[in-house]
């Protein structure tokens, strides 16, 4: 990998970088802002209501302590735009590094993601609970989806008029919701009127003390359906495009004379077609997190996995924004992360991507 092939790489990673750093920072400031005014307008209902002076007063001082707990007390941001007042022009008055954006960042740099609103506790303590269950499951997924895309693309490609019913089918559960193949296989598989073969509503799950709301460890039978579930749903993203790009080269003139050699079908796909495209299935595992974060959060909800997809989902459902922000950092970086593998991989798969320094 020379220093010219480089460049490319690290001026997409700045870019990707650029937007994980402006989306999770617009994402800080607007739940901050969502924040304070749900927090004033609570402040303001509860004065209405007051019947007494003193009881007023007595709210007030609660949500300043509230606002203050929170830091929200503070200026949202290094600058702000200060509206007309009677007799006074509109003008923007600057706050400095006292503001709640500049100790978000300085506590992000030191590793402090925050505490949860809805439970009280550290973020990092409830995404590390979370991920122990969710690395095992998407690892085990994208696993196992590429290893069958690999086997299946090549079955694809070299039997095009036997796997007709196998490409249809595979087309058919490309078209069906997550949601809908993960509550399939429940109702199929962990269904004591059909076959009761695994484990779901906690069954065999340990809580762990000190963590809210149940979360738990899964137990291995727990995740057969849940990984089954991720496999089927990237798998045909997967194998589709493979088996298309290795019809393609099989149809190529050093194919062709590779055959008239007498190398068999098999050693035809394995040893000339599959390296030359390989290039398309990097391409598509760069795009397989996203899927498979996205999926998970579905699948850990339906089954009752205690992981990151179904944290951050009840997160953005009761407004945990600090979580929620953890979450959405957590997943950018692991983008970024993807993207720098897979375009090492292309660097060094296709000699073609490597220009001279």
């Amino acid at each position: 990998m020379t220093g010219a092939g480089l460049g490319p790489l690290a001026a997409r990673l700045l870019r990707a970088g650029a937007g994980v750093g402006l989306l999770v920072s617009v994402l800080f400031l607007l739940s901050r802002q969502q924040a304070r005014t749900a927090l004033l307008q609570a402040e303001a209902a509860g004065l209405s209501a007051a019947a007494h002076p003193t009881e007023a007063a007595e709210q007030q001082d609660i949500r300043r302590a509230q606002l203050h707990r929170l830091g929200l007390d503070e200026p949202l941001f290094y600058a702000q735009y200060v509206a007309a007042a009677p007799g006074q022009p509109a003008h923007w008055r600057w706050h400095g590094r006292r503001n709640q954006y500049h100790r978000w960042l300085r506590a992000l740099a030191h590793g402090q993601l925050g505490t949860s609103l809805r439970s009280g506790r550290p973020v990092g303590e409830l995404l590390r609970a979370a991920l122990a269950v969710s690395v095992p499951l998407m690892g085990a997924a994208a696993t196992a989806a590429t290893l069958a895309a690999l086997l299946l693309g090549q079955w694809l490609a070299g039997h095009p008029r036997r796997t007709a019913p196998l490409h249809l089918a595979l087309v058919g559960l490309q078209s069906i919701p997550g949601f809908a193949l993960a509550l399939a296989l429940l109702l199929l598989f962990a269904n004591p009127d059909v076959f009761d073969w695994f484990p779901v509503d906690n069954l065999g799950v340990e809580t762990v003390a000190g963590l809210p709301d149940g979360y738990a460890v899964a137990t291995l039978g727990q995740f057969v359906l849940p990984v089954l579930a991720l496999t089927l749903s990237a798998l045909p993203g997967l194998a589709l495009p493979l088996a298309a790009a290795l019809r393609h080269e099989l149809a190529a003139p050093y194919a062709v004379s590779a055959r008239a050699k007498g190398n068999s079908l098999r050693q035809l796909l394995r040893r000339h077609a599959l390296p030359n495209a390989l290039l398309p299935l990097i391409a598509q595992l760069a795009d397989l997190l996203p899927a498979l974060v996205a999926g998970a959060a579905v699948v850990e909800t339906v089954f009752g996995l205690p992981g990151t997809g179904r944290l951050l989902a009840h997160a953005a459902a009761t407004h945990d924004y600090p979580v929620l922000v953890a979450g959405v950092l957590l997943v950018g970086t692991a983008r970024l992360l993807a993207l720098l593998l897979a375009d090492a991989a292309l660097l060094l798969t296709d000699p073609r991507l490597r220009w001279p320094s």
